[in-house]
């Protein structure tokens, strides 16, 4: 939606990238890293993936830093939804603390990867450079 209403569509472009990039390093990172998931009683059906990291908390946190540095004033907003995202996965007793955490960092550090890419190919186009 904040594409739309800012008619830029590389907000979506670099959002749907994030989102995309971190859910696949997560899976990449699960494979690698075999951690059980908790044995808690689960309010939903256990994933049959490993636990670290949270692929949930890594994408939210990946749309919610892209989308904050497009709209700084929605960023408190922007970040307390992905907070929401990633307790839930605590409190459905699908992911420990660090698992979660894990997740956040990965999404955060991939939305600011992309938003740096994105800064160099805009900088990059104004230099008469072409970018792709």
């Amino acid at each position: 939606m904040l594409a739309v209403i800012r008619r830029r569509p590389s907000i979506f472009v670099v959002t749907l990238a994030a989102d995309v990039v971190a859910d696949l390093l997560a899976s990449g990172i699960k494979d690698a890293v075999p951690r059980a998931r908790p044995h808690v009683s689960h309010l939903i059906p256990v994933p049959a993936s490993h636990s670290f990291p949270s692929g949930h908390s890594a994408t939210a946190f990946a749309c919610a830093t892209v989308l904050a540095a497009a709209e700084p004033r929605w960023r408190v907003a922007f970040f307390v939804l992905a907070a929401a995202i990633a307790y839930s996965r605590l409190y459905n007793g699908v992911h420990y603390p660090l698992d979660v955490l894990g997740g956040a960092v990965l999404g955060v550090l991939v939305a600011l990867t992309a938003l740096r890419l994105l800064a160099a190919r805009r900088r990059g186009s104004r230099r008469g450079w072409r970018t792709g």
